[in-house]
């Protein structure tokens, strides 16, 4: 150990960084992986994250494997679930661990940070964690306050045990596999269109209260299809994506629009996203993607704060933000309302300069 607390790592043969979150966190803790490869390239690496997130990290070339925690597990009964869990976690242990990071807040991390007898366990956000959790980790990281992106929020974590990742080691990952490149590009043939020459628009988010109104999406559809832009609409499979997709495509008929909403793997978008010459979207999984595959994005952020969640490292990335003292708040709308006044003054006018100065 040296005066600041740094583990020597030299001897670690063995990583497991945790992640328990949604599919954009994920995505930004990818650089944590290439960081640690890197700088312990002896050690093999390897992610605890939710089964629906896999494809996030799957073929980041810094992984060995992969712990997948079922969220459906939680629909079994006790025992079934008992079983489950205790299984996984047999699962991690086997693995004898030698250094655990944790970048989630919850229990289920810090329970198998303690349990799987691992030399070093760095654990983040003490402020938030009883006096049983601290002692669980060997290394504690300190929450910044003040605006700071997620991607260094997770980096951090590594700082905080005497590594410290230069800015190009800092990008974010994320693999598509060549016969997925294929597939979209096949679909984008038999509609006519070529590579980085369409615009993509994402509209929706897992959290609608982040969206921008369905009415201003589709004035900005009408208006860029009349200028000629060629247009390409996605979605998750989810069903209030999905309706709120087909709600404004109801507000613009007769538009010339390649609609591939709810169709599409996440690996799918990915390459969609990689193909086209410029993505429209609000705060979601997108833009991290986008960023990953330095695509030209136009981000409509809302509530959340552009500092922690918005464009990282892609030098094409625009966010497109009404200027009102309240923003960023991080509420589910206006008092909770799960409408937001910041996004709802945010003119079409303005978000179709940006785009054509992206496609210019």
């Amino acid at each position: 150990m040296t005066n600041y607390n740094y583990p020597d790592l030299s001897n670690v043969r063995r990583v497991l960084v945790i992640k328990l979150r949604h599919h954009g966190d994920v995505l930004l803790t990818s650089p944590v992986f290439s960081v640690l490869k890197n700088r312990l390239p002896q050690s093999e690496i390897f992610a605890y994250i939710y089964k629906e997130t896999l494809p996030i990290l799957d073929g980041h070339p810094a992984i060995k494997g992969f712990h997948l925690y079922d969220r459906k597990w939680k629909s079994l009964s006790f025992w079934q679930r008992v079983i489950e869990e205790t299984r996984l976690i047999r699962e991690i242990r086997n693995q004898r661990y030698d250094l655990i990071i944790n970048l989630t807040e919850g229990d289920r991390g810090t329970y198998v940070a303690l349990l799987s007898k691992a030399a070093f366990r760095v654990g983040v956000h003490p402020e938030l964690m009883g006096k049983y959790k601290r002692k669980i980790f060997t290394h504690l990281v300190k929450h910044c306050r003040n605006p700071r992106h997620t991607v260094e929020q997770n980096l951090d974590a590594l700082r905080r045990i005497g590594i410290f990742p230069s800015y190009q080691e800092r990008n974010l990952c994320f693999h598509i596999p060549e016969d997925v490149r294929r597939t979209i590009l096949k679909y984008l043939e038999e509609a006519g269109l070529q590579e980085r020459a369409y615009i993509l628009i994402h509209p929706a988010s897992r959290w609608l209260f982040k969206c921008w109104p369905g009415d201003k999406v589709a004035e900005l559809m009408q208006r860029l299809n009349a200028q000629g832009y060629p247009l390409v609409m996605s979605s998750s499979p989810d069903s209030k994506e999905l309706s709120m997709t087909e709600e404004i495509l109801m507000r613009c008929p007769g538009i010339s629009l390649l609609n591939l909403s709810g169709k599409l793997s996440l690996k799918e978008l990915g390459a969609l996203i990689h193909s086209c010459a410029c993505l429209i979207c609000v705060d979601s999984l997108p833009v991290h993607i986008a960023s990953a595959l330095k695509t030209p994005v136009a981000a409509i952020f809302g509530p959340s704060s552009e500092d922690a969640w918005g464009p990282w490292k892609n030098p094409g990335g625009c966010v497109i933000a009404e200027n009102i003292s309240c923003r960023p708040c991080n509420l589910d709308g206006c008092g909770g309302s799960k409408v937001c006044d910041c996004l709802e003054q945010l003119p079409v006018d303005r978000v179709l300069s940006v785009i054509k100065r992206i496609m210019n």
